[in-house]
């Protein structure tokens, strides 16, 4: 059975926003381009899905745009070939190597995990809390970064019951980031 990953960026007063000032750094941007590269596949709501393709799907010309750094173009790579699962009741239709979710998406996620490979990546805010909420989510990274936002989206917020997690992994960057790897901790 595939893990279901979920990564993300957060503050540290728990602001889960892409404008909250966490934008990676080189030394970051190579932390999530491995993330990105050990997923078979991305599963993405709408708002996420449109997010990421907007900034990361490969333009028609064939050629990254200039505002891209070359330490970005490996993440770009990896997240443009990767196949995409996208949650959404308002789209007709996806493309960018993309199929739309419909139907009960527990059951979906849960037959995409029982396929064989090295894992699924979630991303976003809404989808994953109702992820965690069904228990679906096997690992979490939460990397977070030493700015208090002071408002916007929070990091699961919501969540009907707590998730008891525990630590597997920890790892410091230069900038004062930290990404936090937990796996939910067993029944007790």
């Amino acid at each position: 059975m595939r893990p279901l990953r979920y990564a993300i960026n957060v503050t540290l007063d728990g602001c889960v926003h892409h404008e909250a000032g966490v934008a990676p750094d080189e030394e970051l941007m190579g932390f999530w381009t491995a993330e990105m590269q050990r997923a078979d596949a991305v599963i993405y709501g709408r708002t996420t899905y449109e997010m990421m393709e907007g900034a990361w799907r490969l333009p028609a010309s064939g050629v990254w745009p200039d505002w891209m750094d070359a330490w970005e173009v490996p993440f770009a790579e990896a997240i443009d070939r990767v196949p995409k699962h996208v949650v959404s009741s308002m789209l007709s239709a996806v493309d960018w190597n993309a199929e739309l979710i419909s139907g009960d998406v527990g059951e979906v996620v849960r037959a995409l995990k029982e396929q064989p490979g090295e894992g699924l990546s979630v991303g976003g805010v809404t989808l994953p809390l109702a992820l965690a909420e069904l228990g679906l989510i096997d690992e979490f990274t939460f990397v977070v970064h030493p700015v208090i936002a002071g408002h916007g989206p929070r990091l699961l917020d919501g969540l009907s019951e707590r998730i008891r997690l525990e630590l597997v992994d920890r790892r410091e960057f230069r900038s004062g980031a930290v990404a936090h790897v937990y796996r939910p901790a067993p029944a007790s």
